[in-house]
């Protein structure tokens, strides 16, 4: 796994179109705020000497937090999610809210001794951009763009850019792939997220 495929799923951990809600005023500095938060949080579970598997509880805990998850999942299934059902989709929300949550829980280790910097963040079209830097040892620094909206009623980030690359594409193309192995039954997809 690469180091940008990890950072985005620990960006998103670690990450549906909601229906657009009327704006609550998100500013440039809210954005910046929530994203400085939730850097806080998972800079100290890096830190705080935990075992992976107590790691992941606390991802996915911030990644619940922070990430509108949703939104995220409902991206991630893509055109799939309009045939399922109001009950898969919260099946499969919740499945993959634990699935990215362990996926790149396991390489967090990786990140001790290191930490994310918030740097700046501006608008862009209807959202934000929370511009990071990681900083891992051993590794020159890479960049870390968060997208941050309050669509969903909440300020929550939506999506990640690592080093240009669009991470949550890179998820629908992954979810895409694991339905289309299932013979497209989103039933058996949420089935095996939720012990892989």
């Amino acid at each position: 796994m690469s180091r940008r495929r990890f950072a985005a799923g620990f960006a998103l951990g670690s990450v549906a179109l909601a229906l657009p809600l009327p704006s609550l005023a998100l500013t440039v500095d809210d954005a910046k705020d929530m994203i400085g938060k939730a850097v806080a949080e998972i800079n100290t579970t890096i830190a705080s000497g935990k075992s992976q598997t107590a790691m992941y509880g606390d991802f996915e805990r911030i990644f619940s937090r922070y990430a509108d998850v949703p939104t995220i999942a409902r991206s991630a299934l893509g055109v799939a999610a309009k045939k399922a059902s109001s009950a898969q989709m919260a099946s499969f929300t919740k499945a993959f809210q634990g699935y990215i949550s362990r996926k790149y829980g396991s390489r967090f280790r990786e990140f001790i001794g290191g930490s994310i910097e918030v740097t700046d963040a501006r608008p862009i079209k209807s959202y934000y951009e929370v511009i990071s830097v990681a900083h891992l040892k051993g590794q020159a620094p890479f960049d870390l763009r968060w997208h941050v909206s309050d669509k969903s009623g909440k300020n929550l980030f939506f999506n990640i850019i690592i080093e240009g690359v669009n991470m949550l594409a890179s998820e629908r193309t992954e979810i895409g792939a694991m339905l289309d192995k299932r013979g497209g039954d989103i039933d058996k997809l949420i089935a095996d997220l939720k012990t892989a």
